[in-house]
């Protein structure tokens, strides 16, 4: 799959939430999209047509126009989207550093023992690499 290149394809807020339905559930029809929202929170069915119309013009979705009704999957796996929205964060608020991108990160809240272990872990396993 093409990566993330253009600020347009940065999904907004809306555009997250819907992605993170299609990412939960699977494929799914406009109408079954906006049941999911709405559940969460009130949301109108026109409000979620017309934010995947728009999504797919910007490639974050793509719509099987050969289904009835028409069922729209995520372009870009959720992983894919965290690095280019990471990336695109550590670029803009962080000048490009991911030391000062963690740090602010840990900073914010205590992390717990198992995130801590996790992060020495990937640690270790970066130190091993650059040997």
């Amino acid at each position: 799959m093409v990566a993330m290149t253009t600020p347009s394809r940065r999904p907004t807020e809306g555009e997250l939430a819907i992605l993170h339905v299609i990412w939960d559930h699977g494929p799914l029809s406009v109408r079954a999209i906006h049941q999911v929202l709405n559940a969460e929170k009130p949301t109108g069915y026109t409000t979620v047509l017309k934010l995947l119309q728009i999504m797919t013009a910007k490639n974050l979705v793509d719509r099987d126009d050969s289904a009835r009704p028409q069922i729209y999957r995520a372009h870009f796996t959720r992983a894919q989207t965290q690095r280019q929205l990471l990336r695109d964060l550590t670029e803009r608020a962080f000048g490009g550093s991911i030391k000062t991108l963690v740090l602010s990160a840990l900073g914010n809240r205590k992390p717990t023992a198992e995130e801590l272990r996790t992060l020495e872990a990937l640690l270790d396993r970066h130190e091993k690499e650059k040997s």
